[in-house]
């Protein structure tokens, strides 16, 4: 049985502890609300900037553009994998990383990986997947000059055909309390089948508006030339912004979750110091009523 002196020493450690997860508690609710308050004001644009993509493609030939061509069959894949830049945060890196792979196993086809965040880099690194490109760092809150470089590895892998579809791998946020990872088709853009049982498992579905008639002035293809890429971009930015709003949420969710479980675990340290020190003040007093009769035997045989 530890002493009380070591008890209580663990006690203050925990307490420490305590102080640290509620200070960051602190930090990541407020970080959770920024992101999450800039995530929802640009959802609708971007959702309406998916849905001018598809109708755009679908009243378009294929190829006016080549992010518009679909090819058949699928022999190569690249997946953009966005993770968070550390720890803390529960199960989110795990959960986004563990559904890339298994999508990407369950395809049955090459696939290479651009990751976005430097948790996500190191569990490809470690399970000894293909990466072709890594951005790390990003700020805390991106704008599009700080993704551009990134919709422009996936389009480039797409354009130069090392691979026939490019997919985000991300954390789509719902409320502070859940998020959850899913899968985007981002090239070619054209509307998302749910045709297998891969895409219907992972695949986030995105219903498009009914198809317009659109009149191209001065003509389709520099329109298209101008609107498909800056559009892609968009797509990358709104999925970075949900994803980081979802770490921030999560990180917040387990610093509490871990300033609950050291107070919990601070009352029952209290209650096993208590007992300890209560056992150490009555063998005291067992050993002084020991030594007393002790003295008064002795005293008698004299």
């Amino acid at each position: 049985m530890a002493t009380p002196r070591e008890i209580r020493r663990r006690i203050l450690t925990i307490g420490n502890l305590g102080q640290v997860t509620r200070a960051l508690q602190a930090v990541a609710a407020s970080k959770a609300r920024r992101a999450r308050d800039a995530a929802l004001a640009t959802r609708p644009y971007s959702h309406a900037a998916w849905e001018f993509i598809v109708d755009l493609s679908a009243a378009s030939d294929e190829k006016l553009h080549p992010l518009l061509s679909r090819r058949e069959p699928v022999q190569q894949v690249a997946i953009v994998l966005i993770s968070g830049e550390r720890g803390l945060c529960g199960a989110y890196n795990h959960n986004v990383v563990r559904t890339a792979l298994d999508f990407a196993d369950k395809l049955g086809v090459p696939v290479r990986y651009i990751t976005v965040g430097r948790r996500g880099y190191e569990s490809l690194w470690r399970s000894g997947r293909q990466i072709v490109a890594q951005f790390e760092g990003m700020p805390a809150v991106p704008t599009l000059n700080d993704v551009r470089p990134i919709a422009r590895a996936a389009m480039d892998e797409f354009l130069e055909g090392r691979a026939d579809e490019v997919y985000l791998a991300r954390t789509d946020f719902v409320n502070l309390l859940t998020h959850r990872p899913v899968v985007q088709r981002l090239l070619p853009l054209l509307p998302t089948e749910l045709e297998t049982q891969v895409m219907a498992e992972y695949v986030v579905e995105m219903a498009p508006s009914p198809v317009r008639e659109y009149i191209f002035e001065p003509a389709a293809v520099k329109i298209l030339e101008e609107v498909l890429p800056r559009f892609t971009e968009l797509q990358v930015w709104q999925a970075i912004r949900e994803s980081e709003a979802s770490e921030h949420a999560a990180r917040m969710v387990a610093m509490r979750n871990a300033t609950e479980n050291a107070a919990a675990l601070a009352d029952e340290l209290t209650l096993d110091y208590n007992k300890a020190r209560q056992h150490s003040i009555t063998s005291e007093l067992l050993d002084i009523a020991g030594g007393a009769e002790a003295l008064a035997q002795a005293s008698e045989g004299s």
